[in-house]
């Protein structure tokens, strides 16, 4: 055999041998490796010394700098999108911080649609309005002489009304207002709110029994709602006024750090008189109360008894409200009448067969009666119309069949 047949040979062997090895690595299955965080890592530094890769060191500084700023965000990309090991030593990556999406919670409106606020901001406007002037300013009744001659009349009857020197929390009734302490004389005056005196008294007692004495407010306002409606039950109208109280105490504590409106003592009367009506559930009636009995201010308070014995008395327009009321009589009864005047009409409307609730005009009233005949005779201040003359007459003839 020459020695170019042995050289072919040789070669030819060598291609089939070759031909074989790589057709077997191709038939053996491709090993799976396990992929890992470091994996991730690795395949980065793969790429970054591939060939292309130092092409590409080759370019300028800046382009450099680039590419280390892109290696780094790939290696991060990997590494977020590669599987954890299973091993406890890595801490899990920190949750996002979790926001409230669930909507805000509207505000609490009545049947009709007003909120605390509006509410709020309508009472404050009624009586800015109205301050220190009468909703009726063509109703010309009641004169300075009418106050006078009705307050004779009834301390003639119930006996004379003085203001004391010093005001004393009753520890026996609720009384309306009856109190140094200016929160003590509010909470006292909503107990009061549309019940009798026998009423409110026993609402005071319970809750002072319940929470261990009077002025615990703390107590109250840790008690919660729930705890205070069950001891106030007795007096009526526990959900609203528990509320009414449990808002009071939280909002004077907010505003000025302690369970107190003593400072009202200082405040003038229409300051007063605007900040106890800007708490919900407190209207012209109650603050008058406090303003009246508490802090020792001309204001004539009109309740139940007084709105009904001045229509009786043609002191108010028929159709006038409580408050309009107030806001009229407020203006048209001297000062120096106010607070004994207040007191007879309230005591006047629960001891009078006529006047009271309810009661029947028998002619028998005193007060009526001098009212009646002022009116016939035209010496109310006013020209009586003469169909009121008729109707005045036609009831007096009727009294006495």
């Amino acid at each position: 055999m020459s020695k170019a047949t042995r050289a072919a040979t040789s070669t030819a062997r060598r291609v089939t041998r070759s031909s074989t090895g790589t057709s077997e690595e191709l038939k053996k299955p491709p090993v799976v490796k396990k992929q890992t965080a470091n994996a991730g890592i690795s395949i980065v530094k793969q790429e970054q010394e591939s060939p292309s890769s130092r092409k590409r060191g080759a370019a300028t500084s800046g382009a450099d700098v680039k590419r280390k700023k892109k290696v780094k965000a790939e290696e991060g990309s990997v590494l977020a999108g590669s599987p954890l090991p299973s091993s406890t030593s890595l801490s899990p990556p920190p949750s996002p911080p979790t926001t409230d999406t669930s909507p805000s919670k509207p505000k609490p409106r009545s049947k009709n649609g007003t909120t605390p606020g509006d509410l709020q901001s309508r009472k404050l406007k009624s009586y800015a309005q109205f301050a220190r002037k009468s909703p009726f300013p063509d109703f010309p009744h009641p004169t300075p002489e009418e106050c006078k001659l009705a307050h004779r009349i009834l301390a003639s009857l119930h006996g004379p009304r003085t203001r004391p020197k010093e005001i004393v929390a009753s520890t026996t009734r609720a009384g309306c207002g009856d109190s140094p302490s200016v929160l003590d004389a509010l909470v006292r005056t909503i107990l009061s709110q549309n019940t009798s005196d026998a009423n409110s008294t026993r609402a005071k007692k319970s809750m002072d029994k319940v929470y261990g004495a009077s002025d615990k407010w703390d107590a109250i306002v840790a008690g919660g709602q729930a705890k205070l409606q069950e001891a106030i039950k007795c007096g009526g109208l526990s959900a609203v006024k528990s509320k009414v109280i449990i808002s009071i105490l939280n909002q004077s504590y907010e505003k000025y750090g302690e369970y107190s409106l003593d400072h009202l003592h200082q405040a003038s009367s229409e300051d007063a008189m605007r900040e106890m009506i800007s708490f919900q559930g407190v209207g012209p009636k109650t603050a008058s109360c406090v303003l009246l009995f508490c802090l020792q201010r001309e204001s004539f308070a009109v309740d139940t008894h007084v709105w009904r014995i001045t229509g009786l008395l043609g002191w108010r327009p028929k159709s006038a409200s409580r408050d309009e009321t107030y806001a009229h009589l407020d203006v048209m009864v001297p000062d120096e009448d106010k607070y004994g005047l207040h007191i007879l009409l309230v005591t006047h409307g629960k001891r009078c067969e006529e006047c009271k609730a309810g009661g029947k005009n028998l002619g028998a009233c005193e007060l009526r009666k001098a009212f009646r005949e002022r009116k016939i005779k035209g010496e109310a201040g006013q020209e009586v119309k003469h169909e009121e003359v008729q109707a005045v007459k036609k009831e007096e003839s009727e009294e006495e069949q």
